[in-house]
Order: structure tokens, then sequence, then C-alpha cells
């Protein structure tokens, strides 16, 4: 074959793939935003003729959204409420982990916290939140501390399973080859443990959301939760719509940045799991 047709091969072999490659981006897209398209298009054509005033129609809500958000609230508000959504979340990582390593390492750690854990565990954490604003007072520090009352539970129970279900045969391996104590948490404990404290953090994140709104309720001066409220005794009911859209916007925006965080973090162990389907 002539170099003149290997290089139009060539580069017909890469056109298909640029091309299966859009359009596989293309499909992806469609499956992602198939369903809230259609949501809000049932939303809209459904609303249109609304005459109640609870229920405005999605389009009044849409128009609202701009001059209620955009032009000063989102500073005011929403920042706020990230914020401390952020604050409070990083703690409960930070001590659900590290406390849940310590608990699921040690057998009698385990046996002495368990029925502790499992009652303060099941009590809702916003009915913590007069209790926490005697102690706390009014501010921010209250607001953090419900959201770490609330998430560092998922987090911190999925870390003590996962640190337990680590193969006895690889502690032993490493307690074999002498490794540090700070390479063994690293390399061992904490990757052994990773898929089941990111479905505690995925978990953690969704509560963190709520309880973060529900502390805003109470006692606050701005926030999300504080402005739908307000919209809600001032009878702004367009207003409060368009907040509730906001806040799940949020939701959607801190979902897409959680996934893009996992994804390397847990690249080794679903390269492990297609060598597993690949050997089977």
């Amino acid at each position: 074959m002539s170099a003149g047709a290997t290089a139009v091969t060539t580069t017909d072999t890469r056109g298909r793939r640029g091309s299966s490659g859009v359009a596989r981006f293309a499909k992806r897209l469609g499956v992602i935003f198939a369903l809230p398209v259609v949501l809000v298009a049932i939303w809209w054509f459904g609303s249109a003729g609304s005459e109640s005033f609870f229920f405005p129609p999605l389009a009044e809500i849409l128009q609202t959204f701009q001059p209620t958000w955009l032009e000063g609230r989102i500073f005011a508000d929403v920042l706020p409420s990230v914020g401390r959504l952020t604050i409070g979340y990083v703690l409960a990582l930070v001590l659900g982990i590290g406390a849940g390593v310590a608990i699921g390492s040690s057998a009698k750690l385990r046996a002495f916290c368990e029925p502790v854990l499992e009652f303060f565990r099941a009590i809702p954490p916003p009915v913590l939140v007069p209790i926490l604003m005697l102690f706390a007072g009014i501010g921010t520090t209250m607001k953090v501390v419900v959201i770490i009352s609330g998430c560092i539970w998922p987090i911190l129970l999925n870390t003590v399973e996962g640190v337990r279900g680590i193969d006895e045969v690889l502690r032993d391996t490493a307690a074999t080859y002498r490794m540090r104590k700070r390479t063994r948490l690293r390399s061992l404990i904490l990757r052994g443990a990773s898929p089941q404290i990111v479905t505690g953090a995925r978990q953690g994140l969704s509560i963190a959301i709520i309880l973060m709104v529900i502390s805003e309720m109470f006692a606050a001066n701005n926030g999300l939760g504080f402005s739908i409220v307000q919209f809600q005794r001032s009878f702004a009911i367009p207003q409060m719509w368009s907040g509730i859209i906001l806040l799940g916007l949020v939701g959607v925006m801190l979902s897409l940045i959680f996934r893009a965080i996992e994804r390397p973090v847990l690249a080794w162990y679903h390269g492990f799991r297609q060598a597993q389907r690949g050997g089977n």
C-alpha cells in the first residue's frame, strides 16, 4: 500500500473515531437532560393557564428569577448559605472519617462506642436546632453545627464499615512488610475503605443541603432558607417558587462537583472492577 493510501486510511479512521466520540457525547447529554426537559415542559404547559395564587405559571416564576436572585441576593443570601454548607460539610468529613477510621480499626473501641453512636444517630438533627440556639446563639456557628450534627453520621458509619471490611490478608501483608503507620493509613485503610467513605459522603451532602435550609429558617437574617420563608410570609409566591428552583439548582451543581471529585478518587476501584469483569 502506498504512503498516500495509508495516510487516507489513517485520516478516515481518525474521522470515524471522532464522529463516534461526538455521537457518544451527544447521546450522554441526551440521557442526562431528557428527563429534566420533559419535566420542565410538563410544568410549563400544565401551569400555563393557572389562575391559582399559590401555584402560578412557570413563566411567571421564571420572570421573577433574575430580579430576585441575580441583582443583589446572590451575594447577600446565596453565597453565605453555600459558605456555611461548605464549612459544615468539610468539618463533618474530617471528623467523620477520622473517628470512623479509629473506631473501625479497633474492635474494643467499636464495642465501646456503638451504643452511643446508635443513640445519637437516631435523634433527628432538626430537633437539636432549638437546643443549639441556646448554646451557640443564632449566628453562623449554630448553622454550621446543625449541618455537622446531621451529615456526620452517614460519613462516620460508612467509614467504620469500610475499615472493618478491609481484607485481613492485606492487613497481615502490611504488617509483615512493616509498613509505616502513615503509609498503611494512606495506602491500605483509606484507599480500601474509600468506596464506602464516598457513599457516606454523598449521603451526607444531601443531608447537609436540607439542614442548611432548616437552620436558616430559625432566627436568621440571610440565606436561602431565610429568603424562602420571608417570601412565603409576605405572600410573594412567585419569588418563593423561584427560591425553591434555585435551591434545586444549587443541589445539582454540588452533585456535579462531588461527582467530578469522586471520579479520580475511585479510579483505582473502577479499574479493579473492570479487570474483574474482564477476568470472568
